[in-house]
């Protein structure tokens, strides 16, 4: 029979419960410890977190992968970096159809460059874009690719008056080779004027060159002339590049020495419209003038003597003395037995590019 709070028959003998009670006292080395109640909360909040449906349009960032293609690219534009540092012009062309219309213009010539300009192409000159294809794109227009130095008193002249003198020599060089009028072939009445005419043989040279020119009498060593029955210039810009120095010559005189680049683009005059085929003439001239002193060399007040000139054109007409600058209109390049010459190249003194007194060959120009 059983009594009450009986709960059946225990399987547990008095020996082993007398144990099971001493180690729930010592306390079991590995036994599992009942979490405490902060630990309870904590685990059955993340347990209810955890089962919470995902909330419509809830953002995961996704995880980030590697890009290979991207790191190649990366590596590829850090070598084009470098070779852009290397070789800017070489470069510009992969990204260009050959017209110069968005070139930067080049600072102005202080000093004579180490080497011939970069840029230029093969694209082949237009009636609306006269210089395409060549470094002259990048060349200023008139007197403005002709660069002037700081004055400083010279000789017999002071800084005001060797200012002046130098603003009188670019005025020549407007006069005798940009002056539209004496580019159609008009007598350079303005250029003359600037001339010392108490000099007999250079009074005679200038009246016989502009009469009846010839070899020995050529005007082009001085003026930019253009027969107009058989050319025309196409539009109103001269591209320039050169600058003018000074020293002091003999007797105290001022020195000057002008060397520039004049790109002249043209067309026959006998074409009409837009089927003209557009060239180029391309010259170098230098003029050296002293500025002398009135008090012992005879002169007009403001006016120069001219030392010496020299002059080098390309596609003017190799061993012709008609007075005029003489273009082709053809694919012929113009060639003979002098040397083979960049003519747009200006590291090279005019002595150095016309191989001195004497020698006039016609030379071989690498392009126009």
């Amino acid at each position: 029979m059983n009594s009450g709070g009986d709960q059946g028959d225990s399987s547990l003998s008095d020996a082993d419960w007398e144990r099971f009670l001493q180690e729930s006292e010592d306390g079991v080395r590995d036994a599992p410890k009942e979490p405490s109640a902060r630990a309870r909360m904590v685990t059955r909040r993340l347990r209810e977190e955890d089962a919470r449906p995902e909330p419509w349009r809830a953002h995961q960032p996704p995880r980030p992968r590697r890009r290979k293609g991207w790191y190649a690219l990366g590596v590829l534009a850090a070598v084009a970096v470098a070779v852009v540092a290397l070789n800017p012009g070489r470069v510009t062309g992969w990204f260009t159809d050959g017209s110069d219309a968005d070139a930067t213009p080049l600072a102005a010539e202080t000093s004579r460059p180490t080497a011939p300009p970069a840029g230029g192409s093969a694209a082949r000159p237009t009636l609306d874009e006269p210089f395409r294809g060549s470094p002259a794109a990048r060349w200023a227009s008139g007197t403005a690719g002709i660069s002037v130095p700081v004055a400083r008193a010279t000789g017999w002249m002071s800084t005001s008056q060797v200012a002046r003198a130098l603003d009188r020599s670019r005025d020549f060089l407007t006069a005798s080779s940009l002056d539209p009028g004496v580019l159609r072939g008009e007598r350079p009445t303005e250029a003359i004027a600037l001339i010392n005419p108490h000099q007999p043989k250079e009074a005679t040279f200038l009246d016989r060159s502009l009469t009846a020119p010839s070899e020995k009498y050529n005007p082009l060593v001085l003026f930019s002339r253009f027969d107009t029955s058989k050319v025309k210039l196409v539009g109103d810009v001269v591209k320039t590049r050169g600058r003018i120095t000074y020293d002091e010559g003999d007797k105290g005189a001022l020195k000057v020495t002008t060397d520039v680049t004049y790109v002249y683009p043209v067309t026959s005059a006998e074409a009409s419209g837009d089927d003209g085929r557009v060239t180029r003439v391309i010259v170098r001239r230098e003029v050296v003038m002293n500025w002398p002193d009135p008090s012992k060399i005879v002169t007009e007040p403001g006016t120069f003597s001219v030392v010496s000139n020299r002059v080098d054109t390309t596609n003017a007409g190799c061993e012709t003395y008609n007075g005029y600058l003489t273009p082709s209109f053809t694919d012929d390049r113009e060639s003979g037995d002098g040397a083979v010459v960049d003519p747009y190249d200006r590291s090279t003194t005019m002595g150095e590019r016309t191989g001195g007194a004497g020698d006039e060959k016609c030379g071989t120009a690498t392009r126009s």
